[in-house]
């Protein structure tokens, strides 16, 4: 079972979840599929073993995201990690104001990302430039709003919801008896948004949240998250790091994201020795052998199969 989905908890660096489950697992061979901020929550998939081939193939998945985005004080990091270096007067917002500043960011293909970043710049990571105090000017990136949904709006944070569950659409809505999640301490009474947003891969929700009070006229910035789907798995079926268990997890050919199509045994043979077969479907999708193991990830493209990655026995 070498891909994991698992509910990362606050204050721990991606890196920090993976390097736990190397020592659980016993295997130095351990990655993910999107990373996730210190102070943010929910889906990480996680790679172990063989899987780890499969990276490019999941990191560009869509995710969905519950933010609250705190109005009237900005920070360096854009997150809740501080300090407050601007500040202004925010009551003057209403919901219906923060719901019309919305629709434009549909229509949006680029951002510029967080200095405080893994974005390089001149071979060197922006937030490691950035905590040395010298000044990162980011070009824009390719970025995507799919969804943008206004849940709740109150003048102070303790008054919004904090426990939620998925509603038939898999959308994670507020819900009394629903799961409680765990957020950083908010920096301030500052009035606060609570919004559901499904994005594209590499869009960054603290990038979000400074470009909504530029919107808006007034200093913000993300005082929580959660991810609570990354492509196909959803926070409902994420493991706490806690009680994590190495024989609960997904094979490579179940947690692909695209078609399988089954292969014979001289057809596995002569895909591993790297011979493309006829085509037999247009588009991404994964070969599996007569046991439902994952062969190759191929392509179908101007009547032609192209491997794109294959995987040993």
């Amino acid at each position: 079972m070498p891909v994991y989905i698992v509910d990362k908890p606050l204050g721990l660096t991606s890196h920090d979840l993976v390097e736990e489950l190397r020592c659980r697992l016993g295997t130095g061979r351990v990655g993910h599929a999107g990373t996730l901020d210190p102070l943010a929550t929910g889906v990480l998939v996680v790679l172990a073993q063989g899987a780890t081939k499969l990276s490019p193939f999941l990191s560009g998945s869509v995710k969905h995201y519950l933010a609250r985005v705190a109005f009237g004080a900005s920070t360096p990091t854009l997150d809740a990690e501080g300090p407050v270096t601007e500040v202004a007067d925010a009551r003057h917002l209403s919901e219906d104001r923060i719901r019309a500043a919305l629709p434009p960011f549909l229509e949006l293909t680029e951002q510029v990302p967080p200095q405080y970043s893994a974005v390089k710049r001149d071979g060197i990571r922006s937030h490691r430039a950035a905590r040395r105090g010298q000044e990162v000017v980011l070009p824009p990136r390719a970025a995507g709003y799919r969804r943008i949904d206004l849940l709740a709006f109150a003048s102070d944070p303790d008054a919004l919801p904090v426990a939620f569950a998925p509603d038939s659409a898999g959308r994670w809505r507020p819900d009394p008896p629903g799961w409680g999640f765990t957020g950083p301490e908010p920096l301030g009474p500052y009035p606060t948004a609570l919004l559901d947003l499904e994005v594209e891969a590499g869009t960054y929700v603290r990038a979000f949240a400074r470009d909504l009070g530029i919107a808006l006229g007034v200093p913000a910035h993300l005082s929580s998250l959660v991810r609570t789907r990354a492509g196909r798995f959803g926070l409902d079926s994420a493991q706490a790091l806690g009680s994590f268990d190495p024989e609960v997890g997904l094979g490579l050919a179940e947690a692909l994201p695209y078609p399988l199509e089954p292969i014979g045994p001289e057809e596995v043979r002569r895909v591993r020795q790297g011979q493309r077969l006829p085509l037999r479907r247009e588009g991404r999708h994964g070969l599996i052998d007569p046991a439902g193991d994952l062969v190759a990830v191929a392509e179908g493209a101007g009547g032609r199969m192209r491997l794109l990655k294959v995987f040993p026995a």
